[in-house]
């Protein structure tokens, strides 16, 4: 028997997989984000096709990938090619229906930051990896998922350099410029869902996790977070998704714990 306790990561996977329900593609990348896809073509979407930055489509991994770049990707898989032909074809080409992104910056209207922290480009706090293909999947993606813990350090009001655009600084800003995506749709945390507002594109609260309150999500958010009209309850884990996670996809507990 499945133990019912889970783990905040355990959380997050099982919401970010039902955030896929209806999707045709995902653009995934390794940890928790591929966890969740896998999980979701076990559970609410079995016809989900994974894409993967390296060129790989319609992956069928056989165990957790170590990177991008793992040959596990390739077996299985619907097609190979060079990564400059997928991003032309598939996600230039509007064939991506959701891609996950993670960052370690993100601010009230979605914008990403993976560049640098500390807002002196030349002498940074801290220099972050980059871009690499994200910047291109946040603009062209239909709709973008990000998956990360709520803390201060990480939700600030504004980015210190904007590697990929969420709304700029409102919906009408993104619309003006003419990016294909409709830009990020859910951040999903260890506490509780965020979305944004339709009308200005704020980030908000839209549904809290089992035990959370409110008071509890805007102790790790940098600005004054604003409520969704109709807060929801998100409902926990089932016993199944649990199964699912630490016999079939992560038994070893890397990522879930």
């Amino acid at each position: 028997m499945t133990d019912h306790a889970y783990t905040a990561s355990e959380m997050m996977i099982a919401v970010a997989a039902r955030h896929l329900a209806g999707a045709q593609t995902a653009f995934v990348g390794v940890g928790i984000p591929n966890i969740a896809c896998n999980l979701a073509i076990r559970t609410t979407n079995p016809n989900l096709a994974l894409i993967y930055e390296s060129g790989v489509y319609g992956a069928q991994p056989a165990r957790l990938p170590l990177s991008i770049g793992d040959p596990t990707l390739v077996s299985g898989a619907a097609a190979v090619m060079p990564m400059a032909d997928l991003f032309m074809y598939y996600l230039q080409g509007g064939l991506v229906d959701v891609a996950m992104l993670g960052a370690a910056q993100i601010d009230r209207f979605g914008n990403l930051n993976s560049t640098i922290v500390g807002t002196d480009y030349a002498h940074p706090k801290v220099r972050l990896p980059g871009s690499g293909g994200a910047c291109e999947i946040a603009i062209n993606a239909r709709r973008i998922l990000n998956i990360t813990r709520l803390s201060k350090r990480t939700f600030v009001e504004k980015v210190d350099f904007l590697t990929s655009p969420g709304f700029l600084s409102g919906r009408a800003e993104r619309e003006a410029l003419g990016m294909p995506g409709d830009g990020p749709q859910a951040v999903i945390t260890d506490k509780a869902v965020l979305d944004f507002d339709p009308e200005t594109g704020e980030m908000r609260l839209a549904g809290l996790y089992p035990g959370v309150t409110v008071d509890d999500v805007r102790a790790g958010v940098g600005w004054d977070l604003r409520v969704a009209p109709e807060l929801a309850t998100v409902e926990p884990p089932t016993p199944e998704e649990l199964r699912i996670m630490r016999e079939e996809l992560d038994p070893t507990g890397l990522y879930r714990a």
